[in-house]
């Protein structure tokens, strides 16, 4: 089994570590090293996903690419020559996971976008027939198409804590009336072009969150972007509305986890490594299928 990196160590630095990733501070920059690290319900486990950290950050990057005339990112780069030292001398544990980007104040808010009813979303409109303030017609089913996608966004939680769903007028008390509208006019924006992409690759973007920052006065994309932590990428010939879908994802953990009743708290488990295999394939299979080439990284 290929090698797994669960942290980065990089001597005589320190980094502030969330679920994924690792973050060092280099004053007006950030390095950012996607481990591979996984969670599922809120719990970080034990034992990590091949190539999982090299699949997100690498997915992150063809997306920034990609938006290039669109929007502005905070990537700076990639290539680990190109990282302040001491950092450029370990491409052993940062090539293809590790991105130099621009330190900005990120806002509060998770922007998501959702252009099929599934998750948290269908839960809500099940209860309710709304998802986030949005009155949506009656007698849709689960995974069902939207007319056009909504913008849902959510509070940005601690380490640990449940993130919550709230409207947009919510959204507005948080961050301002035109933050708000800028966030959620080049969500759905950027949105819709992604899902007109990946639907050309055989996979159906039913919804994703994107995050932004604030740098030089300037709105700009930050964080990772349209990757299978991120978002629901279902295979379109697979997709029928009314069930759950198969998914480029962490599925095969979170089922593996229901099967043994994992209480979802506490310490993480070691996971079987036939499930922390599957789940790797999966997240090379949305790497090669969304951008069209192979992965480059495998041992």
């Amino acid at each position: 089994m290929a090698h797994i990196t669960l942290q980065a160590q990089i001597p005589g630095t320190n980094a502030k570590h969330g679920k994924v990733r690792d973050i060092y501070d280099l004053d007006d920059k950030l390095l950012i090293a996607a481990s591979d690290r996984i969670s599922a319900f809120d719990v970080i486990m034990a034992s990590g996903i091949p190539y999982k950290g090299i699949v997100l950050t690498q997915i992150s990057k063809f997306w920034f690419d990609f938006f290039s005339e669109d929007v502005e990112s905070h990537l700076i780069t990639d290539d680990v020559n190109n990282f302040p030292k001491p950092f450029c001398d370990h491409p052993d544990q940062l090539a293809g996971r590790g991105m130099l980007v621009k330190k900005t104040t990120p806002l509060p808010v998770e922007c998501v976008v959702r252009g099929y009813l599934a998750g948290s979303g269908w839960k809500e409109y099940k209860q309710s027939q709304t998802i986030c303030g949005h009155k949506l017609p009656a007698g849709l089913k689960q995974c069902e198409k939207l007319s056009e996608p909504i913008f849902t966004p959510a509070t940005k939680e601690e380490l640990g804590a449940h993130d919550e769903n709230i409207d947009f007028d919510r959204c507005v008390e948080i961050v301002g009336k035109e933050t708000s509208e800028y966030i959620r006019d080049k969500s759905i924006e950027i949105f819709k072009k992604a899902g007109e992409y990946a639907v050309t690759k055989g996979i159906i973007l039913a919804d994703t969150k994107f995050e932004w920052g604030v740098v030089d006065d300037k709105i700009i994309l930050i964080d990772e972007v349209l990757t299978p932590d991120s978002s629901r990428f279902w295979p379109a010939d697979k997709y029928a509305p009314g069930r759950d879908q198969e998914s480029y994802d962490k599925q095969f953990v979170r089922n593996y986890l229901e099967s043994i009743n994992f209480d979802k708290s506490g310490e993480g488990i070691v996971l079987p490594d036939d499930i922390t295999q599957k789940t790797s394939e999966k997240y090379i299979e949305a790497y090669e299928q969304l951008t069209g080439c192979n992965f480059p990284f495998r041992d």
